[in-house]
């Protein structure tokens, strides 16, 4: 009979105890763990009704490991460093030379597959596993190795390794624009716009980026919202109105013809991307080659 589920305290409370225990406060566990410290204080207090014994002192603001904590601190710490030592073995083999790169969708979808096989070329014994997500770094909760997200969402602890430029304009379908001359900023207006919404805000959208060149948003302009950023882009391809276009993004639809730029103005980001690497990940070769690569792509383009 499996006694297991009967004997072990809440698991979910472990990560928040451990953390707590090891940093001596409630409010740096709930910094490293990414979560409210009331989050990480209603863990610790189920865990001890579920015991039935405290594990912490609280004085003052303060906290302090109890005896019993103090045991209990030391029994997790070492189950939970074997777990993870035991996990990254088994990530390592027998895929030894496999990478997962987390890639939000729009970066996956229009700037990385049309290029990822010139890493294939280079490195062929190494496999790369994309996944992708349009949440930030800190909501991703599977295993990768190197992430490629704009700069300024959330990556939590997650060491920032390089950043990239990027170049920000507007695009449109050439059925959509109907002139070959370039539109002044205010004939800009006069179309209909399509805007990109997420929460928290990661991309420059139409008021930011009018903004720069002391414009705003005029009130009786016509718009559509879209809560993905492909969807956008698409939509701005079938003829629905003016899209923000990033050039990496866009340029190779911009190539095509399938998108054109409706006017000249333009606005360079120094540091729109940031590629980091998974907090207490490995320095294994196949990782260093894959941050080489998207070093030389990303910043080469710049």
């Amino acid at each position: 009979m499996n006694t297991l589920g009967k004997t072990l305290p809440p698991l979910a409370s472990l990560l928040p105890f451990e953390a707590a225990a090891r940093l001596g406060s409630f409010s740096k566990a709930a910094d490293e763990l990414h979560i409210t410290q009331a989050a990480i204080s209603r863990q610790i207090r189920g865990l001890e009704d579920n015991l039935g014994v405290k594990l912490f002192s609280r004085r003052n603001r303060a906290v302090f490991l109890t005896q019993e904590g103090r045991e209990l601190g030391r029994v997790v710490g070492e189950a939970l460093r074997s777990i993870s030592e035991s996990a990254v073995s088994l990530r390592m083999s027998p895929h030894s030379h496999r990478v997962v790169l987390l890639c939000q969708l729009c970066e996956a979808f229009y700037w990385l597959m049309p290029r990822l096989s010139t890493f294939h070329q280079q490195y062929p014994h190494i496999e790369i596993q994309v996944v992708t997500s349009t949440r930030p770094l800190t909501e991703f909760t599977n295993h990768f190795d190197v992430a490629l997200q704009s700069t300024g969402r959330a990556s939590g602890a997650h060491p920032l390794m390089f950043t990239a430029a990027d170049e920000v304009f507007p695009v449109c379908s050439p059925a959509y624009l109907r002139t070959t001359k370039p539109l002044s900023l205010a004939g800009l207006q006069a179309c209909t716009l399509l805007h990109h919404s997420s929460h928290p805000p990661h991309l420059m959208e139409w008021d930011r980026w009018l903004q720069v060149f002391d414009q705003a948003v005029a009130a009786d302009t016509r718009g559509a919202t879209f809560d993905s950023y492909p969807l956008m882009l698409q939509a701005a391809v079938e003829g629905h109105g003016v899209a923000m276009g990033w050039r990496r993004t866009a340029s190779r639809l911009i190539e095509t013809g399938a998108l054109v730029r409706p006017c000249t103005e333009s606005v360079h980001l120094p540091e729109a991307i940031s590629v980091y690497r998974q907090q207490g990940g490995g320095s294994r070769a196949e990782i260093t080659a894959l941050l080489d690569w998207l070093k030389v792509q990303l910043q080469g383009e710049a």
